[in-house]
């Protein structure tokens, strides 16, 4: 009887046991950005409970009993979702990824227009990034209505704010672009991306780039400001990262070709494929163009070749495999003085000058998707390239050349790295979170060499007599490794938290020898001198830096970032062959932070904004300044001080014609403008003439709006920019003097129209660039392609032909 007793009460301990009521709450997010997902329906148990996700994803299911569920995710903005959890004594929290996706419907049919500003923003955490917390911003070439053919950097890049443009290269074969008081010399203050690999000569010791990829060929263009320096590296610039067009999914072969007449001769041709067959994937490209240039002695021919293939090895994995191929030939016009400009910009003394580059680009990526969770990426990357400039270069640019021997530079680069990545999203404490760890090594192996060249007129891109009038020969071995991480951590869900840290060490050397050759008057070799030199600087350092993000409305996120940044000293630091530069033989690398405070828009169609204040502190920036060696005046490169740069730095779009008339499908009418107020000052430094300076490189108003008017398929652009004066050196000289690298830039405005209509497999554009035909120039180069002042491109028209298949 008692035994029975006990049996009845086990068993009814383990009835009360199994029918215990327990909470299973969770978070639905989007796996490209997590942002909540609001309104999406969850499923547990093939519909035996439902429930709703409210605004911020989150969604709850009460008293459940112990057991084993599972639950499906249902939502019209993404792919369908299931996930499985058991409930053991205890109550459960989930979070459910969910793959976002998008249509592709008919035009015909479509109901509601969404408007296309042609720029967005990062989402919080894309394509294996972190993005929460940091000022990003995206550029869609292929919904902007501007010069494409000659990748006009004024027209694409004029909705990111602040940013500085040289403009002297009209056939776009070189991107020059800074910000911030950074010098826009090849884009040498970003670290540079295509498709997330280095495209740049050496991403530390020579960080140029002579390649940039055509615009026709770009899904997007991606910006990242100096907070990007812990995930990519740590220029005081940030990331820019061109993102090839992807391979069309649902056909087996898309054609598109395009050809492009214009002023002085150019012309362009560019033809692409793309396609998905099974599990092969591909876009490849070519493109040529040539033209005479705006100035005389500027001609030039170009070919850039790119192919691109992907295999879906299987649902989870995929491996690419990048190829690039660029080269070009054009003649440098050579630089002017203030006196020459001014009585004819489009005068050149110089025909006799050259410059050639060869790059092939290599790339092996491979990804794998663990789960919803977990992603990895692995990329294998490697540059082989080359660069040769020749020419009659006196540092008086008045100069009549009397076709005696010419200056020949060759620089070769011999690059290759890997940089793996790890994304992870996961709870701490129930706190949703995002991981990113990573590494990189970098092997490069770079030479340069200086000596004379041929007398003749033509490109001869080789040395008379090597074995001895070669006065400088160089090897720059270098070796780098990275390690970084950052990550997110929602702490509540309109507030989230991001730190992170990078370390790097990095070993650069120089090897070789350099000398000069002593001429009389008479250009009488008198004497060579040379003399042997063996550098290395070997160091290892850790940056920090955090971000915050906080969105008080749906529609609104204000951000803020401070991030160290580093930038080493280059293999034209550390020696140069120019009988008019010293180089300073203390010279150390340079260090600072970045902060960004502002607030912008977030999903939204009908407008968009960004209105920032952002504080640069750059220590023992590298610069150069004048001073006189007994009769001549020389250039000395060294560290001349502490620069700090401030300001604010602002970008509004808005469809006015759609927010005024929201049924009006047909017509769109969008304005915008982007707004720059910078102040900048050296607050120390050794050299007297340089304290309290204003900053080069920095104009204190930089200025761009513009509209664009669209009927159906026929758009038109109108774009104005304005630029107030800047200066070329530290001391913040006046005047250019007879070598003309140093003085004001002073303010300039231009404006741009272009227009395009689409009909069928047709697309016709046109753009006219410098509508008002003005006179100015952005640069005063010191070395190639001047010395002295380089104009910029008077008024010129271009047209456009596409045909699509």
């Amino acid at each position: 009887m008692k035994l029975k007793a006990f049996s009845l009460f086990i068993l009814c301990i383990m009835n009360i046991i199994s029918y215990s009521q327990y909470r299973l709450s969770g978070q639905v997010i989007f796996e490209k950005d997590s942002l909540p997902a609001k309104e999406c329906t969850v499923y547990l148990n093939h519909g035996k409970w439902t429930t709703i996700s409210d605004d911020n994803g989150k969604f709850v299911f009460e008293n459940l009993p112990n057991g084993h569920y599972t639950f499906q995710a249902v939502s019209h903005d993404a792919k369908f979702s299931k996930h499985s959890t058991t409930i053991d004594g205890a109550d459960q929290f989930v979070l459910i990824a969910i793959d976002g996706y998008s249509k592709h419907l008919d035009e015909v049919i479509v109901t509601e227009k969404r408007t296309e500003f042609g720029f967005e923003r990062m989402g919080a955490v894309e394509s294996l990034g972190i993005y929460e917390g940091k000022k990003s911003e995206v550029i869609l070439p292929e919904k902007l209505v501007a010069n494409l053919a000659t990748n006009n950097a004024r027209q694409v890049f004029s909705r990111v704010a602040g940013l500085n443009i040289f403009e002297n290269d009209g056939a776009g074969l070189q991107l020059s672009i800074g910000g911030r008081g950074l010098d826009p010399n090849r884009v040498s203050n970003f670290n540079v991306r295509q498709n997330g690999y280095d495209i740049s000569a050496d991403a530390l010791g020579y960080p140029e780039s002579y390649y940039t990829p055509p615009v026709e060929a770009l899904g997007r263009i991606e910006i990242v400001r100096g907070a990007a320096s812990l995930q990519y590296g740590t220029q005081f610039g940030g990331l820019i990262n061109f993102v090839m067009k992807k391979p069309v999914e649902n056909k087996k072969l898309e054609l598109v070709a395009r050809q492009t007449l214009g002023s002085y001769g150019f012309y362009n041709t560019f033809t692409s494929a793309s396609g998905t067959v099974g599990k092969l994937s591909y876009y490849t490209f070519f493109q040529y163009k040539r033209g005479d240039g705006w100035r005389a002695n500027s001609k030039f021919d170009n070919h850039t070749f790119y192919s691109n293939l992907n295999y879906q090895l299987t649902k989870k994995s995929k491996i690419g495999l990048d190829f690039t191929q660029m080269g070009y030939l054009s003649q440098q016009p050579g630089g002017l003085d203030d006196k020459m400009f001014l009585k004819d910009a489009q005068q050149s003394n110089r025909e006799r000058n050259w410059f050639k580059v060869n790059w092939n680009l290599f790339a092996l990526h491979f990804d794998h998707k663990f789960n919803t969770k977990n992603e990895f990426n692995l990329r294998f990357f490697g540059l082989l390239a080359n660069r040769y400039s020749l020419g009659f270069r006196p540092n008086r640019v008045a100069t009549v050349d009397e076709n005696g021997e010419r200056d020949m530079i060759k620089g070769e680069f011999q690059n290759w790295g890997a940089e793996a990545r790890f994304l992870k999203h996961y709870q701490l404490s129930s706190i949703p979170s995002v991981l990113l760890i990573g590494a990189r090594y970098y092997h490069g192996y770079n030479q340069s060499a200086q000596g004379i060249g041929s007398t003749g007129k033509d490109a001869d891109f080789s040395f008379v007599n090597p074995d001895k009038f070669i006065t400088y020969e160089y090897q720059f071995p270098n070796r780098n490794v990275s390690l970084f991480t950052e990550n997110i951590f929602y702490l509540h869900d309109k507030f989230s938290v991001t730190p992170g840290l990078r370390y790097e060490y990095i070993n650069t050397k120089a090897a070789g020898y350099y000398g000069f050759i002593y001429k009389d008057n008479a250009e009488n070799i008198l004497s060579i001198s040379r003399m042997d030199e063996t550098r290395q600087n070997e160091r290892q350092f850790l940056l920090g830096g955090i971000g915050l993000s906080y969105k008080p409305f749906k529609r609104m996120n204000i951000y803020s970032n401070i991030s160290q940044n580093y930038r080493s000293i280059t293999f034209s630091d550390m020696r140069i062959s120019n009988p008019s530069m010293v180089i300073d033989q203390n010279l150390k690398d340079e260090g600072g932070y970045s902060f960004d405070f502002g607030c912008r828009s977030e999903n939204t169609t009908l407008y968009s904004y960004d209105v920032s204040f952002f504080y640069l502190n750059y220590n023992a920036r590298i610069g150069e300044v004048n001073f006189r060696e007994q009769v001549e005046t020389k250039r000395l490169r060294g560290n001349i001080g502490q620069a700090v740069v401030s300001g604010i730095e602002s970008y509004g779009e808005a469809d006015l014609l759609r927010i005024l008339q929201p049924k009006n499908d047909n017509w769109s009418g969008v304005a915008f403008v982007n707004m720059a107020f910078i102040n900048s000052e050296y607050v120390e430094s050794s050299i007297t003439a340089v304290k309290g300076k204003q900053v080069e490189f920095v104009p204190k108003v930089n200025v761009k709006y513009g509209a664009r008017l669209g009927y159906k398929k026929l758009k038109s652009s109108f774009q104005y920019s304005y630029l107030s004066d800047q200066f070329s050196d530290a001391t913040n000289t006046p005047v250019g003097g007879v070598s003309a690298v140093s003085g004001i830039i002073p303010a300039y405005a231009i404006m741009d129209a272009s227009v395009s209509y689409e009909f069928k497999w047709f697309k016709l554009e046109g753009s006219i660039n410098n509508l008002a035909n003005a006179m100015y120039f952005t640069r005063r180069a010191t070395g190639y392609p001047g010395p002295g002042i380089l104009p910029s491109d008077g008024r010129t028209y271009y047209l456009t032909l596409q045909v699509k298949i």
